[in-house]
C-alpha cells in the first residue's frame, strides 16, 4: 500500500510540474497573430509587473492556428487579427475584442502617391492598375507586397477591399516586418501592414482622404480596419482566465495605445 501511495504521489507531482513553468510557475500560452505581438509584448510586460508567479509564453504561428489552438487546446488563447469564421464559431471559439487595429497601405518614402481611394487601391493589388502613372504616381511598375496566406492582416485587407484571393503579389511575407523591409528596399512597392507596425522607413497612405491613426482607427472613419481578438474555448481558468481579465480591463488601455492599438469602443 505505501508503494502504491508513493507511486501515486510522484504522478501527480510528475502532472502538477508539467502543468507549470520555470521553478513550478504556472504558465499561460499563447499563440497565433504575428501583427499582435507587439500589443501582446507590452501586455505580457504590464501583467508581470502584477504578478511574478506566471509563466506567460507566445508564439507567432499566424491567426489561423491561434484560433485553432484555443479549440484543440494547444494554447490556452488564440491570437487572431480577423474576425472569427462561422465555422469557427460553430466549433466553439469565442472571440475577446482586445484592441482595434488599422491596416495601413504602405509604400517607399520616394513614392509621391499620398492617397488612394479604395477602388484604385483594390485595382493596383488585383494588377489591373500595373502602372503608378495610373494611380498619380511616376512611370513605374507597381510592385505588391503582401502576407502569406492564412495572415490575419491578409484576410481582413483582402475582405475590406472585397479581393478576396485575387491579389496578384510579388511577394508574400511571413511578418508585417518583412512587408515593411521589403516595400522599404523597393521604391515600385506597396503593401499593407498593421498599424501597430508602422515605421520610418515607408510611408502611410490616406485612404479616401483619411489617414491611418489611432483615432481614426477608434472613432471607425478609417476604412481598413479590423479586431485584435484574445479566442478562447469557454471561459478560461486559472491563470489563464486571470490574464484575460486584465488585458480586456481599462488597466490595459495605455500599454495598448503605446503599441499602436486602439482600445475598443465602449458599449
Amino acid at each position: 500500500m505505501k508503494r502504491a501511495l508513493a507511486w501515486l504521489a510522484s504522478v501527480l507531482l510528475v502532472v502538477l510540474l508539467i502543468s507549470c513553468g520555470p521553478g513550478g510557475r504556472e504558465t499561460v500560452n499563447l499563440d497565433g497573430s504575428t501583427a499582435m505581438s507587439g500589443v501582446m509584448a507590452a501586455l505580457r510586460e504590464a501583467y508581470r509587473g502584477r504578478t511574478g508567479e506566471v509563466q506567460i509564453n507566445c508564439s507567432g504561428s499566424g491567426s489561423g492556428a491561434g484560433v485553432e489552438g484555443a479549440l484543440s487546446g494547444t494554447c490556452d488563447i488564440g491570437l487572431s487579427s480577423r474576425d472569427l469564421t462561422a465555422e469557427e464559431i460553430a466549433r466553439g471559439a469565442v472571440g475577446h475584442v482586445l484592441a482595434l487595429d488599422g491596416v495601413a497601405v504602405v509604400v517607399h518614402p520616394d513614392n509621391p502617391v499620398r492617397d488612394l481611394s479604395r477602388e484604385t487601391l483594390a485595382a493596383l493589388f488585383t494588377g489591373d492598375i500595373p502602372r503608378w502613372t495610373q494611380a498619380g504616381g511616376e512611370d513605374r511598375p507597381v510592385a505588391v507586397y503582401g502576407r502569406e496566406a492564412g495572415s490575419g492582416t491578409r484576410t481582413a485587407f483582402e475582405a475590406a477591399l472585397g479581393i478576396t484571393d485575387r491579389c496578384a503579389y510579388r511577394n508574400e511575407c511571413c511578418s508585417s516586418g518583412d512587408v515593411v523591409g521589403g516595400v522599404a528596399s523597393n521604391p515600385n512597392a506597396i503593401g499593407y501592414v498593421s498599424l501597430s507596425a508602422l515605421s520610418d522607413l515607408v510611408d502611410a497612405l490616406a485612404v479616401d482622404g483619411v489617414p491611418c491613426t489611432l483615432e481614426t482607427v477608434r472613432a471607425g472613419t478609417y476604412p481598413l480596419r479590423r479586431p485584435f481578438l484574445l479566442v478562447t474555448r469557454g471561459d478560461p481558468a486559472g491563470a489563464a482566465g486571470d490574464f484575460l481579465r486584465f488585458a480586456l480591463s481599462a488597466e490595459a488601455e495605455p500599454y495598448l495605445a503605446r503599441a499602436g492599438a486602439a482600445a475598443p469602443e465602449e458599449a
